[in-house]
């Protein structure tokens, strides 16, 4: 199948980080590109006269502003409003070579972007899909049956008459329609930045790793905690915690016997010995946050963390680099680094980091 470039979703006005970090990857990788966007779009298409490498030169675990990584099949633009099926199974058979013999699909999903433009596109997309998935069926290219161990088939509607024809690799993609983790907020959660941790959780780490490194009785801290969201996740995952901040925290928290409220400077300090986790949501300087959390993996005082780099309004991408790059020259050791802007982070970036493996 002929690749045309990619198409990667990100958070609406947040464009112009993306294409920049896929400039910049892209050509660290020796295959440089372009991409082509515009803010507000909540995607970005990248391109280079390589396509087939980009799946090599831009691994999805490695980027952080995209939600999702689509391999473009077919742009078409102009289509009848009244027949988009025709030209998109037309489009198939020509990337293919003529219809399948076993179905190449697993699951069909019909997209739209999540902006503000892409947003009033949900009702037909989901007519559209509902039209499409039999005559996929009918025609050879998709199972009866989801089938996760098969490529996906997305088609991503930009407007009533333009979509893009595209698929994604499960092991090089993200495992949600439009890359959205759908979290509901806990009613007894203490405050909405509980839903930044349990996605950053569920999606920096793997199954195995969240069995092997979120169990009962685990020794945790969370560094400006109050009200109390990250350590409430901490605490429902079974750990006991210290939550260090001057400010107060919900009444429930201190109630569970699980958590030490320690009025105390996350900044300063320390804790008395090793712990398996520290957490660390605080509006404050990036640059600042990144040389506290490489203390912490300097001295050993923590085997992991995951914590938040809040960006200016400019030079995002640039920002970003900085902090990462200084993060593990500080920690004086080669450390295990994944971030990513999560869908319920604004303007910040969350990052899991620990020592890496010898």
């Amino acid at each position: 199948m002929k690749v045309d470039g990619l198409l990667l979703y990100c958070r609406a006005g947040f464009e112009p980080e993306l294409a920049a970090e896929l400039v910049d990857r892209a050509a660290d990788a020796g295959h440089p590109g372009y991409a082509r966007t515009q803010r507000g779009d909540g995607y970005v298409s990248f391109f280079c006269d390589r396509p087939d490498a980009l799946d090599r030169a831009l691994p999805f675990d490695r980027l952080i502003f995209a939600r999702q990584k689509l391999r473009i099949v077919k742009d078409l633009p102009g289509l009848d409003p009244q027949d988009r099926a025709t030209p998109l199974l037309a489009a198939l058979e020509s990337a293919y070579g003529g219809q399948p013999d076993v179905p190449v699909f697993g699951e069909l999903w019909t997209e739209h972007p999540d902006s503000d433009t892409g947003k009033p596109l949900a009702g037909l997309a989901r007519g559209f899909a509902n039209a499409l998935r039999p005559l996929l069926r009918k025609s050879g290219w998709l199972t009866a049956q989801p089938d996760p161990g098969r490529p996906r088939l997305h088609v991503v509607l930009l407007g009533g008459t333009h979509l893009v024809l595209a698929t994604s690799d499960p092991a090089d993609s993200a495992p949600w329609p439009m890359g959205i983790p759908r979290l509901r907020m806990h009613a007894d959660a203490p405050s909405r930045s509980a839903l930044k941790l349990e996605e950053a959780l569920l999606t920096l780490l793997d199954d195995d790793e969240r069995a092997k490194l979120l169990r009962d009785n685990m020794q945790a801290a969370d560094l400006g905690a109050a009200p109390g969201g990250w350590t409430w996740v901490l605490m429902r995952h079974g750990m006991k915690v210290t939550a260090v901040d001057n400010g107060p925290l919900r009444q429930a928290l201190l109630d569970s016997g699980r958590v030490d409220h320690l009025r105390a400077d996350g900044f300063s300090w320390q804790p008395p010995r090793t712990l398996d986790w520290m957490v660390c949501d605080m509006v404050e300087q990036p640059r600042r946050v990144a040389d506290r959390m490489a203390t912490w993996l300097r001295e050993g005082w923590c085997r992991q963390t995951v914590f938040n780099l809040k960006l200016p309004m400019k030079k995002r991408w640039e920002e970003t680099r900085i902090c990462l790059e200084g993060f593990e020259q500080a920690a004086h050791r080669t450390l295990e680094i994944r971030a990513r802007q999560l869908y319920h982070d604004r303007e910040e970036i969350t990052v899991f980091a620990r020592p890496a493996a010898r």
